[in-house]
Order: C-alpha cells, then structure tokens, then sequence
C-alpha cells in the first residue's frame, strides 16, 4: 500500500495473510486521499475485500480497477463494483 497522488495504491495479493499488515501501512495514508487503486492488484479473498470495502467506505474513496475474483466476491457479498452494499 502507498499514497500516489490522490489514491491509496493497492498492489500485490490482498488476502487473509496480507490484510493486517496492509491496514497498518493504510492508517497513515488515508488522510486526502479520494481514489482506491486496485490496478496492481493481483488476487483479492473476502478477508481482502472486507478491507478493501473498509477503506472504500470509511473514507469516501472512488473504486479504480477491477482485480480478478472482485466482481465474483461482490457478487457474493452483495457489494456494488463501488464496494458498497447494494440496496435492498
């Protein structure tokens, strides 16, 4: 995770075994930041996604890119590609 410009740039495998460490190294970068860029990101799990839906969340931010498995997840999870949760 690292602040490029105006997005927190995602890379990498964002899975259980990554996610404490990834919201450790987002906590400081959080602060301005209007776009979550998921261009590098190479796999996403749900543990991924609740991060990831976090972030989108809590910090207002813009969906950027779509890393494979995503959709399938926010499917399942009935999240929208914004990761948010679809209404009822």
């Amino acid at each position: 995770m690292r602040r490029d410009g105006d997005a927190l740039a995602v890379s990498g495998v964002v899975a259980a075994a990554s996610v404490p460490a990834l919201w450790a190294q987002a906590a400081p970068l959080r602060a301005g930041a209007t776009r979550l860029d998921l261009h590098a990101v190479s796999a996403v799990d749900s543990a991924g996604l609740a991060l990831l839906a976090e972030l989108a969340d809590a910090g207002g931010l813009t969906v950027d890119g779509s890393p494979p498995g995503l959709a399938d997840l926010c499917g399942a999870y009935r999240l929208t590609p914004a990761l948010g949760f679809v209404s009822a």
